[in-house]
C-alpha cells in the first residue's frame, strides 16, 4: 500500500457497557502515512474508539477492516496478523520492572517465535536508534527518567516494524520539554520511516505539532474533523472552548 490510501476502515462502530452507550455509530477512514490525532473531553469515546483499532475490543455493530481485511469478531488467534501491522503504546508504557530494557523490547519478537538471538539482538538495537537511546539495553526500568521510560515504551511498540502505532496519552506525567522530544519521536516516525500514527491526547500544543489530521469527538460521536489549521480557525464554540481550556465549556464537552 502507499502513502494516503487507507489503511484502517471503521464503519457503523457502536459499542456499549452495561446501559452506557459510548460508541454511537463511528464511521472514520485512517489513511498510510498520517498522524491522526483523536481529540476530545473525558468520556466522549476516544480510547474505546482506539481499542476497537486493534481488537482489544470487539464493537456490538458495525466493522473495522485493516488493509481490507475485517478484524472486528476475530478470534485472538486471528488477530495476531493486524497486532503485527497495528501496535500500541500504552498510558504508562507498561514496562515489565523485573527486565532489562533489552528484554522488554524484545519480548514482543519473542512472543512472535523469533529465536534468532543475532536478529533479536540487532531489532533491539534498531528499536532503541530508532527511539534516540542507543546503548541502553543493560539499564533496568527503575533506572529511568519517565521520559526514557516511554521512549523505551515506544521501541517496544516498533521493533516489530508495524504499519501503524496507537498511543495512549503518550505526554501523560511528562514535563514540556520531555513531551516535546516525544513528539519529535512521532513525527520521525511518520516523515523518516512511513509509520501511520494515531494519538490520543489533551496535550492541546502538541496536537499542534503532530497532527496531519484532527478527529474531534463529542458523546460517543464524531463531532468534527479535519486539518490542524482548519481547527485553529474555527469559531465554533465548543472547539474554540476545548481548545483554549475555558471550563465554562466542560458541561458541553464531557
Amino acid at each position: 500500500m502507499k502513502k494516503g490510501e487507507i489503511f484502517l476502515e471503521i464503519r457503523g462502530v457502536e459499542k456499549s457497557f452495561g446501559s452506557q452507550k459510548v460508541l454511537k455509530g463511528i464511521d472514520l477512514d485512517i489513511h498510510r502515512g498520517e498522524t491522526l490525532v483523536l481529540l476530545g473531553g473525558s468520556g466522549g469515546g476516544k480510547s474505546v474508539l482506539m481499542k476497537h483499532m486493534i481488537g482489544l475490543l470487539q464493537p456490538d455493530a458495525g466493522t473495522v477492516t485493516v488493509e481490507g481485511k475485517m478484524i472486528s469478531s476475530s478470534s485472538e488467534r486471528e488477530l495476531t496478523w493486524a497486532r503485527r501491522k497495528i501496535s500500541m503504546m500504552f498510558q504508562a508504557g507498561a514496562l515489565f520492572d523485573s527486565m532489562t530494557v533489552a528484554e522488554n523490547i524484545a519480548f514482543p519478537l519473542l512472543e512472535a517465535g523469533i529465536k534468532d538471538r543475532t536478529e533479536i539482538d540487532s531489532r533491539v538495537s534498531e528499536a532503541l536508534e530508532i527511539v534516540k537511546l542507543p546503548g541502553q539495553e543493560d539499564k533496568m526500568p527503575a533506572d529511568l527518567s519517565g521520559g526514557m521510560r516511554k521512549r523505551v515504551a515506544l521501541a517496544r511498540a516498533v521493533v516489530e516494524r508495524p504499519c501503524c502505532v496507537l498511543y495512549d496519552e503518550p505526554h501523560a506525567g511528562l514535563d514540556p520539554v520531555t513531551g516535546d522530544s516525544i513528539d519529535r519521536l512521532i513525527k520521525s516516525l511518520e516523515e523518516e520511516h512511513g509509520i501511520t500514527n494515531v494519538v490520543v491526547t489533551h496535550e492541546i500544543r502538541s496536537v499542534f505539532r503532530i497532527a496531519t489530521r484532527i478527529v474531534f469527538m463529542k458523546d460517543g460521536q464524531i463531532y468534527w474533523q479535519g486539518p490542524p489549521a482548519e481547527l485553529q480557525e474555527s469559531n465554533d464554540p465548543i472547539l474554540k472552548n476545548f481548545i483554549e481550556g475555558r471550563a465554562e465549556s466542560a458541561s458541553s464537552i464531557i
